[in-house]
């Protein structure tokens, strides 16, 4: 399980010195093809990092051989000589593969504004290319390399039974909002698909796994989601059937990512029905995930429905304040808009929270990812600079 179990990928992790602790900061994961399609989707934050800006260029075109990501620094607001940096790894990476600085994606991930220490990268990223090698071990060192406030590594792996495999990593613990996340992602495949292919599987994907984890409302500046396809399985999928591969490495990536938020207690899934449309419901449900009250009051585990109906009515969807039904890990705590089953039969001991808000306004639905608000999470973005 992980980003190189891909027929045709190779990947390596090492310490180059970013890191304070001096754990592995620099990760590397080449396409050794015969494909080399590619798709990617990055923060919607006008605020972009120096390495988003250069990854839009480099992977506008559907081709890339290679991606090569940081961790222990940001690589934001560093002025040009920070696009500098990350242009110059791109053309370390490419020379040392024999191909074009504009077929490397660069990530970096930590702490806006100090500039990176080029020539520890350099060293790092030289390193990464003489350990490129296939299997488990290089890909976990790989998802090591990028992690900041991860308590853990994030790996994923879907085999399809026709003989072609997805696999991926990923980092992020906070900042997890819609557009991404504070996040940086890979995925890779052996299936034999074009570039048209990745980015409508991948667009699918995103939309409804990543875009819907919002861990507390801050949106990061580094975000990058990035799919290449090597083709080496010789398998051509359907369609459809790559999407659904490509949805499910997602789906688990975010999981991953919701379980690690940074201090939290409680995982909250708040699935929204009865919505007049997809967009309401998920509206809806990113009002319902951005209020620190009800976050609190999850954290204390206090069923407060009230703070849900009270974020509920902040948004624009279409509904009728009396007409609302919540329920708090089955329990029906609100019905058609009024006390419904007593709130001290919701036993919030368990890690994860179920919330669902039915509008009673139509047919569609939507589930939106958050956590619980705690004393650790202050502390953490009080205290620490990742």
């Amino acid at each position: 399980m992980s980003v190189s179990a891909a027929k045709g990928f190779r990947a390596a992790g090492v310490a180059a010195g970013l890191k304070a602790s001096g754990g592995l900061d620099v990760a590397l994961v080449v396409n050794d093809g015969p494909r080399d399609a590619a798709a990617a989707v990055y923060t919607a934050n006008r605020c972009k990092a120096n390495p988003v800006l250069w990854s839009e260029r480099a992977s506008g075109d559907g081709r890339v051989l290679a991606v090569v990501l940081n961790s222990g620094g940001a690589n934001c607001y560093t002025g040009p000589e920070g696009f500098v940096t990350t242009h110059r790894t791109a053309e370390q990476v490419a020379e040392g593969l024999g191909a074009s600085a504009l077929d490397v994606v660069v990530c970096s991930t930590g702490l806006i504004g100090p500039r990176l220490d080029e020539p520890l990268l350099r060293d790092g990223v030289g390193r990464a290319l003489g350990g490129l090698a296939a299997g488990p071990e290089a890909g976990l060192a790989a998802a090591q390399a990028i992690m900041t406030t991860d308590s853990r590594h994030k790996q994923a792996e879907v085999r399809s039974p026709d003989g072609w495999t997805v696999g991926g990593m990923a980092k992020g613990a906070g900042m997890l909002a819609p557009g991404l996340a504070t996040m940086l992602v890979v995925l890779t495949t052996d299936a034999d698909v074009d570039r048209a292919t990745c980015a409508a599987a991948l667009r699918a994907a995103t939309r409804v796994t990543f875009d819907r984890l919002d861990s507390d409302g801050c949106q990061s500046t580094n975000d990058t989601v990035l799919l290449m396809a090597s083709g080496a399985s010789g398998v051509a999928p359907d369609a459809a059937a790559f999407a659904g591969a490509v949805h499910r490495a997602c789906h688990d990536l975010t999981q991953q990512l919701l379980s690690d938020a940074e201090g939290a207690d409680h995982d909250i899934h708040i699935e929204v029905r009865g919505a007049a449309s997809e967009d309401d419901a998920v509206e809806v449900g990113r009002a319902v995930a951005r209020s620190n009250l009800f976050k609190a009051a999850i954290f204390g585990r206090d069923p407060n429905w009230g703070r849900i109906l009270a974020a509920v009515g902040t948004t624009r969807a279409a509904f009728e304040p009396d007409q609302l039904d919540v329920a708090v890990n089955g329990v029906w705590v609100c019905k058609a808009g009024g006390p419904g089953e007593p709130a001290d039969a919701v036993d919030l001991t368990p890690r994860r929270v179920d919330v669902t808000i039915d509008l009673k306004a139509g047919p569609a639905t939507a589930t939106v990812w958050t956590n619980d608000l705690t004393h650790a999470y202050v502390h953490e973005n009080s205290a620490y600079s990742s």
